[in-house]
Parts: C-alpha cells; structure tokens; sequence
C-alpha cells in the first residue's frame, strides 16, 4: 500500500493541500474519509469540491440528506458526497442505494465510513484526518489500496 500525508498547518494551505491531494487521486473513484468529530472531514471535502470545480456555495455536509450530488462546473463530473454519521446499519445504506452509487464510475467521498465498512469496494482509498493537538494543525492520511 502506498501511503501519502499532507500537513495542512492553517486554513490558508487548505486549497493547496486539495490541490495536491488532487494530483494523487489517480483513477480511484471511491474515498473514505475518517476522523474524530470536527477533525476537519466536511472542511476538507469542501476544499476538495472546490478544486475539482464545484461551486462552493453548494458544498455542505450531507448529514441531514445523507447523500449530496454536485456536478463539476468545469469537467461536468457527478461527484457524491455522503455523510454515513446517521446511519443505524448497512442496510440503511443499502436501501439508498449506495452501492449503486460506489460502483458507478462517479467520485464518491465519504464521511464516517465506519458506519458502511462491508458495502465499501475494495479498491477504496482510505483517508484520516487528525488533529495535532500541538498545534491544531491537520494530517491528512492517503492510503491507496494494493492493485
């Protein structure tokens, strides 16, 4: 597995850091995002959107609907925005259809994936965020699956 870390020491890098997180998403389709509650999940998603070209005024946590569809102004990508925290179960999951979504081609990013674990493809890029309780700054771990 090939992992690869992004320090993001203020919200000014923020952008910078999506941009590079960007360059090494290669084809993967399908990113898990975990991290403790106000790790900085929905902030960095947010960044990522902006990057690919989603108006950013339209990037917000999906936690009440679940799942938020955007489309890429620039490339006209669908990009799936899950936000699993209020899931009971898989089945919940599965009754939405989300396996649907992680097997059709579109960018699916995924907070508390915890929740869906077994519904995840196995080619899913893992990434946490942590906090330094130093000094607030974020880590943010990519780790690509074996091909």
């Amino acid at each position: 597995m090939k992992t690869i870390e992004f320090n993001i020491a203020t919200l000014e890098q923020l952008d910078d850091a999506a941009r590079k997180f960007m360059a090494e998403m290669g084809d993967y389709t399908v990113f898990a995002f975990y991290g403790e509650m106000g790790a900085g999940k929905t902030t960095f998603i947010n960044a990522l959107c902006r990057q690919l070209g989603v108006e950013t005024d339209i990037t917000t946590s999906p936690s009440f609907a679940i799942i938020n569809e955007y489309r890429s102004d620039t490339t006209a990508e669908l990009i799936y925005h899950f936000d699993c925290y209020r899931l009971e179960n898989e089945a919940e999951a599965q009754d939405i259809g989300a396996e649907d979504y992680f097997d059709c081609g579109a960018l699916c990013l995924i907070e508390w994936p915890e929740r869906i674990e077994g519904l995840l493809p196995d080619d899913t890029v893992r990434v946490d965020i942590t906090v330094d309780e130093n000094d607030d700054s974020r880590i943010v771990k990519m780790t690509l699956p074996n091909d």
